[in-house]
Formats: structure tokens, sequence, C-alpha cells
């Protein structure tokens, strides 16, 4: 897909992956960018570090209906949506201590935002020809993440999600693309400095900047393929998972006791 002239509405645009994706569909020529987040302030922000061509709203994404209206307005302010990206997320760690309330919380905005999202732009996609929509998910969502149970569960929701649409509306030249990184210095395990280390699972190879992450994604657009993988170490671990998934529980139990020991 060509980016220029664009109407992109980005989730979770506020700080991290979000703002940058911003920003960086901007500076290659999308023409509206419509940066939404939790915090209306952030959105704010990242709209006016853009320019004339952005603008901002507050929406929570765990909200069906606000997800609804946030798409009507933009399709009556600009004539349609021609990217939307599932980016909204948070970190929650723990497991079946959790109260199920938690479980459902992760659930709705790792997952269900983007069935949301996805029901309410894709017919007028399809009515003016196709779109795109870019979902994050982690490389949690192929693999796991032994810290967090509703983390791991909720994205692998939400690649299979990706992967159901991908299929079922590529004859109405609706394109899909899933983000699978590992760690990337953003605020959603709370704020970090340039330089500082980030210690777990999803750092071992590496904390990339949220610019490398977006030029990944923008990359990927371009190119119509399905998994944006900024830690190319990703696709190995899938495969071993997916060539023998009983060596690979035994490593991640061993990855998990290396963690744990420091």
């Amino acid at each position: 897909m060509e980016l220029q002239d664009k109407v992109v509405v980005i989730t979770g645009a506020g700080s991290g992956i979000g703002r940058a994706l911003a920003i960086g569909l901007a500076a290659v020529g999308a023409k509206a960018v419509v940066c939404t987040d939790l915090n209306g302030d952030s959105a704010a922000e990242t709209a006016a570090m853009i320019g004339s061509a952005a603008s901002s709203a507050a929406l929570d994404v765990a909200d069906e209906a606000a997800i609804e209206a946030l798409v009507a307005q933009t399709q009556v302010q600009h004539g349609g949506i021609d990217i939307f990206v599932s980016n909204a997320g948070y970190a929650l760690p723990g497991g079946l201590e959790l109260a199920t309330e938690d479980w459902q919380r992760m659930m709705n905005v790792h997952t269900w935002s983007h069935l949301a999202a996805a029901r309410a732009v894709i017919p007028g996609m399809i009515e003016r020809g196709g779109g795109y929509l870019l979902s994050t998910a982690s490389a949690a969502g192929l693999l796991t993440q032994m810290d967090s149970g509703p983390y791991a569960v909720s994205k692998h929701a939400a690649v299979a999600l990706a992967e159901w649409i991908a299929i079922n509306y590529a004859d109405q030249n609706i394109k899909v693309s899933v983000l699978c990184p590992q760690a990337v210095r953003t605020n959603i395990g709370g704020p970090r400095k340039p330089g500082e280390q980030t210690k777990g699972q999803a750092s071992f190879d590496g904390v990339l900047e949220a610019d490398t992450v977006a030029d990944a994604c923008i990359e990927t657009i371009r190119e119509e393929r399905f998994l944006v993988l900024p830690h190319p170490e990703v696709e190995t671990y899938f495969q071993r998972k997916a060539s023998d998934y009983d060596r690979w529980l035994r490593g991640m139990r061993r990855f998990k006791e290396r963690i744990s020991a420091g």
C-alpha cells in the first residue's frame, strides 16, 4: 500500500510506538492522522508534534461504542479511513491469582478492541475499494509471556483475530499486519530513560526504540506483509516452537529458571 494521502487512525498514540507511528506516517505523506489515547492530553501532544495534518481525541478502546463513534466521526470529517492502527495496550504481571476482571480487562484492551475496530471500519473500507488494519500484538502472541497470563492469552488472541481477518477479507482488498516485537522502550511498563536497562523475558534480545519499530511497521504496510518482526530472533523462536512444541516448552521452563535466578 502506498501511504501518500491516506487517512489514518491510531489508538494508543499518546506515547511509545503509537506516537512514533503517528509521526512516521505523517512524515511519509499521510493526509490525516487521528491520534487517540486513553490520556487525551498525551494524544493532543502527539498531534501537536505533527501539525495541521493531525487531530486528537481521548479514547478508551475497551469501550466498543466509543470506537464506533470515533470511526463514524472520522468518516464524516475525512470521507473514510484508509488505515486503522489498533495499538493501545498495557502491562499487568500475574496469573491465576489475578481476578477474572483483570483478565477480562486485558482481553478487552488487547483483543476485543481490535474486533470492535474491524467491525467499525471494514464495511466503509470495502465500499471504498479496500483498506488496511495494523494491530499491535507482541512476541508474546507468537510465543508467550511467562510473567503475565492475561497478557500472553490476550496477545495470542490478537494474532489469531488478525489471521482470521486476513484470510476472510483478502478478496475484498482488506490488508492486515500484526506487530509482534519483544521489548520496546515505551511507557507500558513505566517510563524509562534512553540507555536504561530493562530486565525480563522480553528484553533478552535487546530493547528497541519506538522509532525503529514504527519504521518496521511502515515498511511492512508498504510491502503488505502480515508479520512485523522488529526483533528477527522472534521468527527463529517461532519456528522452533512449531517444529517441536515439547522441546520448546522445556526450553521456556529453563529460561524462566534462568530469569528467576537473576
